[in-house]
Parts: structure tokens; sequence; C-alpha cells
């Protein structure tokens, strides 16, 4: 005689065209409750239940599990627009929606599984992005079809560094999900991506980057100062925008790049630097003293922002017009692609020079 399960057990009973079993659990929050599996023979039903069992001896179990897409979308605003910067808080959302929430989002996070996950990444290397965004339907409905709504795919997938970064993105909520023991494991963790080759820059030498000062400086080009404090010190387009005068000491000939400008969302943000290592003083070689003094001699600067929804204090060193991807000649765009070039543009390499070479 088969004997009777112990109190807290479960059972396993017959229910509609199948069967059910409960497990009693502890959830999150502490509270002791049933929770049913479910499943059309008794052999799949009892498989569950002691799965059900063991995750239940293991700890807390949550009863109601969100879609990726529900979870994603609470992590962006829980959990990442409080503590990362607005900008890293826009690129993940923009990977969210253009790639993660169109291709798994409808699947029940604790069911998400790597064979779900590794055939979705694969098809993002070869999947026409106008297509699977929905570019070609909107584009319709404004008379300029194109791609593969006429018939002629232009073949724009995903990139590796794409790949890289939304694998990046799912890994990051997943973690987060295991640490609110929602599910427990990570299996964007367990995925492969396309190896992604590292793209080898080619930096001016210090005669080429002679060359184009000279020229920016004959030409009486107003970013001439910018391009100095990229090639010669090394900084940052953001950086070198938000540099302000109060932090460009002449008489030391030093200065901090403390702050930097980026552009989210079609606004202005003034903001702090990434890392602490940006709030120390830098010597300033002669070429970049001689290319700030005029410049703050005459005031010829305006207040950066302007209706923008930013507060901002002080004159900047560089103004914003011209410097801006959408709006920048040519030059400035070799520019501030080469901060990685030598800085050793004087005779004899200072000391500012040998520093910034390990900045990343």
């Amino acid at each position: 005689m088969t004997s009777r399960r112990a109190n807290g057990e479960g059972s396993i009973f017959p229910y509609r065209n199948g069967f059910a079993a409960y497990v009693w659990i502890t959830t999150p929050s502490g509270k002791r409750q049933r929770k049913y599996v479910y499943g059309r023979t008794r052999e799949i039903v009892h498989s569950r239940w002691v799965e059900l069992t063991q995750k239940a001896a293991r700890g807390p179990v949550v009863t109601k599990v969100p879609t990726v897409g529900q979870f994603l979308h609470r992590w962006l605003e829980d959990t990442v627009a409080p503590n990362l910067a607005p900008l890293t808080h826009a690129t993940y959302e923009s990977h969210v929606k253009n790639y993660i929430e169109p291709g798994i989002g409808a699947l029940r996070l604790d069911r998400l599984r790597v064979a779900d996950v590794q055939p979705w990444l694969n098809r993002l290397a070869t999947q026409c992005q106008c297509c699977a965004q929905g570019k070609d339907a909107r584009r319709a409905l404004h008379g300029t079809a194109r791609c593969c709504a006429i018939g002629k795919c232009c073949h724009r997938v995903a990139s590796p560094r794409t790949i890289k970064d939304v694998r990046t993105v799912l890994r990051s909520a997943l973690h987060s999900a295991v640490r609110q023991e929602l599910i427990d494991r990570n299996v964007a963790q367990l995925v492969q991506i396309p190896k992604q080759r590292k793209r080898k820059l080619v930096p001016w030498t210090s005669e080429e980057a002679r060359r184009f000062l000279e020229s920016a400086r004959s030409d009486s080009d107003p970013l001439y100062a910018a391009y100095v404090l990229v090639l010669v010190l090394g900084l940052r387009k953001g950086e070198v925008l938000g540099l302000a005068w109060e932090a460009v000491n002449f008489e030391r000939g030093t200065l901090v790049p403390d702050h930097q400008l980026q552009r989210v969302r079609r606004s202005l943000l003034y903001r702090e630097t990434k890392t602490e290592a940006s709030d120390a003083w830098l010597p300033m070689p002669e070429i970049a003293v001689a290319a700030l003094v005029p410049d703050h001699q005459l005031q010829r600067v305006k207040p950066l922002v302007e209706n923008l929804n930013v507060t901002l204090t002080g004159h900047f060193a560089v103004g914003v017009t011209g410097f801006e991807p959408a709006t920048s000649s040519s030059r400035t765009k070799r520019a501030t692609k080469l901060r990685h070039t030598p800085r050793s543009l004087s005779l004899g390499e200072s000391s500012r020079s040998r520093c910034c070479r390990s900045r990343p």
C-alpha cells in the first residue's frame, strides 16, 4: 500500500484534459503558498513537480514571472536609469527596442533557454534590419519605400560589434534577474557570438599632425584650439566641448577635463567625466597655451547652451557649433578620430605627452 505524502509535499490529481500538481513554496516576500504545474500526462506533471520541489528546496520561488520584454523595460527604468550614465541608458534602451524585444521579448523570463537565445543571435548576423525593425513599413507610409519593400534588399545586417553589444545588454539584464531570484541561471553567458576583429588605428605621425594644425591655423579655423586639445593632449570630443575657463589655469599652465558635454536624445547634457582619473590637473604644452590664450583674452565665446533645458555657468573654451558630427567639416571629423596620435609635436616630448598615451 502506497503511503500518503507528508504535509506540504503537494499532490498530483486529474485536471481538465490532463493532470495538475502543486508544491508548497515560499515567495521572495516570505509568504507560504501553493504553486501549480500542469501537463497532459501524469509522467509530465510528475517531472515538473519534481523540478519545482527541488527549486522550492533551494530557496524562494517567484509565482508570477514576467516576459523578457516586460522585465527589460522594468530593468531599464528601475536599475539602469538611476545608476548608469544617461548615454548608457539611451544605448541600452535602443538595443532593447530594436533587437531584443522583437526577437525574444514575448518569451517568459523563466523559460528562456540557450536554445532560444543562440538562434536569435545567429539570425541577427543574416537578417536585414530594415525588415526586422519595421523601417520599410514606416518608409512606405511616407512614400519613400525602398529595400525589401520594393524587392531590393539592402542586406544591412547587424555587425559583429552590434551583436556583441546586444548580448552584453541581455547578459546584464539577466544577471539582474538572477539577483532578484526570478531565474536560476544567466543563459546569455552560455551563448556564442561571432568573433570581432579589432580595427587597428593608424595614428598620424608628428609631422602629419603638425601639418594639419598649421593648415587649420593659417585658415583661421575657429576650432583650431579644439584640434590642439585633441591632438596634443588627447582629450575626447566631449571633454573638449565641456572644458570651461574655470578648468584652465594659465599661470600654472595646467587644465583639468573634469566635465564633458554629450548629446543624448537630441539634448545636450553637461556632466562629470566617466572616471575619477580625469579629475587630475594636466600640464599644457606651449602649443596648447598659445591656442587657448587668444580666445581667453578676447572672450570670443558665449554660454554654450541656450534654450536646451540645461543650466550651465561660465564661458567655455570651445564652442559647440561646428564640432558636432552633423555640422562638422571633414577636417573636424578627421581630428576627433585621431586623439591617439603621438603628442610630441614640439621639440622634446613633455611629461604630459608621455602621460596622455596611457589614457584609454
